[in-house]
């Protein structure tokens, strides 16, 4: 069959490989084709993480409704008037798509058909490294240059890219975040770089969830910095977050994310890139369509940022921690750290960005039954005596025995 190459991913580590075993034995066969298609075929050749698996067949949604209930399996019409049907092996869930072409394109809403030529079905999708296909052999087979691509690491439209995006204008963000991704940092491909500038103005029509979607999985890809700088450079990074961006501090976040041993995070990445005081949190908010425990994230960090130094100590720290909660504390030393003068190296900030590693804040041990005892009554003066405790317990450094307890509640009381 043309399209088919030397490559293979026989013995490609893929999810839930005993029950997807199962899934194409059933459709791969007495007439019809199926295969493994897209992304998870582009990383089994890149030997990365495969996350899902997707299905491609050449039988129509109604037969693979008719085999996989056959075979016992789960049939979920998730999107069957456009050929998806969702089929659950052993509890494993597997989209599984009939071939399919286009008869005529506006937009997202493409009407299209069902057919049985892979190629022509490789020729609809976005990029060329995710228009690759392997079957049950672990044959992939290629129609687009999707291989040759892949080996230089180039993210490339397939066909005419101006097409591509009018069909998808998503696709201007998707060209990005797969350059972050699979590329190792060079430049964008030139002839789709100046696509998607020239079709900057189709981005005012996408929904934000979509765009939040693509942009917080952008910042976290591993060529992040290269791909903003160069969105920016053309002014598309502008046209999306609506605002200044500081491209020093995401370059900073991302060192000093790595120095401390922790993993990409798409919020404190999009606090450093874009966010320096709380109207900035609340314009992202509603450019980007954030979840609410995003935007008080970005919030926090921007009233937090600049009142938190090394220089405090450790007891500043883990006061801190105790009233702001671990994840509240990360996001304001990390984003103070990125936008100090100190690198990435420095072992102060180190020390102190770490200090939810080694100790957790732990609670307030004294209660009201503690001060009523001491004949304090319930009202406002129980409350003051409760703070003023709490205050005295945290100074003297978070004491855990009886004897030190006693001795702050016995103050408290007195004043």
């Amino acid at each position: 069959m043309t399209g088919a190459s030397a490559r293979s991913v026989a013995g490609a580590a893929w999810p839930n490989a005993a029950a997807l075993k199962r899934l194409l034995e059933v459709l791969d066969r007495d007439g019809e084709e199926a295969r493994v298609v897209g992304g998870a075929v582009r990383n089994a050749l890149l030997a990365m993480p495969i996350h899902e698996v997707d299905v491609a067949t050449t039988a129509v949604p109604d037969e693979v409704v008719r085999r996989v209930t056959a075979a016992g399996f789960k049939a979920v019409p998730t999107g069957i008037e456009h050929g998806t049907v969702t089929v659950v092996v052993d509890k494993h869930p597997f989209e599984v798509t009939t071939l399919r072409q286009d008869v005529e394109t506006y937009g997202r809403h493409a009407k299209v058909a069902f057919g049985r030529d892979w190629k022509a079905d490789a020729e609809r999708r976005d990029f060329t490294i995710n228009a690759l296909s392997a079957g049950c052999d672990g044959a992939v087979y290629d129609y687009v240059g999707g291989l040759a691509d892949l080996a230089v690491r180039r993210v490339r439209f397939i066909g005419e890219p101006k097409r591509r995006i009018e069909e998808d204008y998503l696709r201007i963000l998707r060209f990005f975040r797969f350059h972050a991704a699979y590329s190792e940092g060079g430049h964008p491909d030139a002839e789709g770089l100046a696509a998607c500038i020239a079709g900057r103005d189709g981005l005012d029509q996408l929904s934000r969830e979509r765009v939040r979607m693509e942009v917080m999985k952008l910042l976290v890809a591993p060529h992040a910095v290269p791909t903003l700088i160069a969105m920016a450079d053309c002014g598309l990074l502008l046209r999306v977050l609506g605002g200044v961006t500081y491209l020093a501090s995401f370059e900073n976040m991302a060192k000093v994310e790595a120095a401390i041993g922790l993993p990409p995070d798409a919020v404190q990445r999009l606090g450093a890139l874009a966010v320096v005081v709380a109207e900035d949190a609340d314009r992202l908010a509603l450019k980007l369509r954030l979840h609410n425990v995003e935007q008080e994230r970005l919030v926090s960090m921007a009233e937090g940022w600049r009142r938190i130094s090394p220089e405090r100590g450790e007891l500043a720290a883990q006061t801190l921690i105790y009233r702001l909660g671990a994840q509240a504390f990360t996001d304001h030393a990390l984003l103070g750290w990125a936008r100090s003068a100190a690198s990435a190296n420095d072992k102060h900030w180190h020390a102190m960005t770490t200090t939810p590693q080694r100790w957790t804040a732990p609670e307030f041990p004294l209660k009201a039954a503690d001060f009523i005892k001491r004949g304090i009554e319930k009202g406002p003066a129980l409350g003051a005596a409760l703070r003023a405790a709490e205050a005295a317990w945290i100074a003297a450094g978070f004491p855990a025995g009886r004897a030190a307890l006693e001795k702050v509640a016995d103050a408290a009381s007195a004043r």
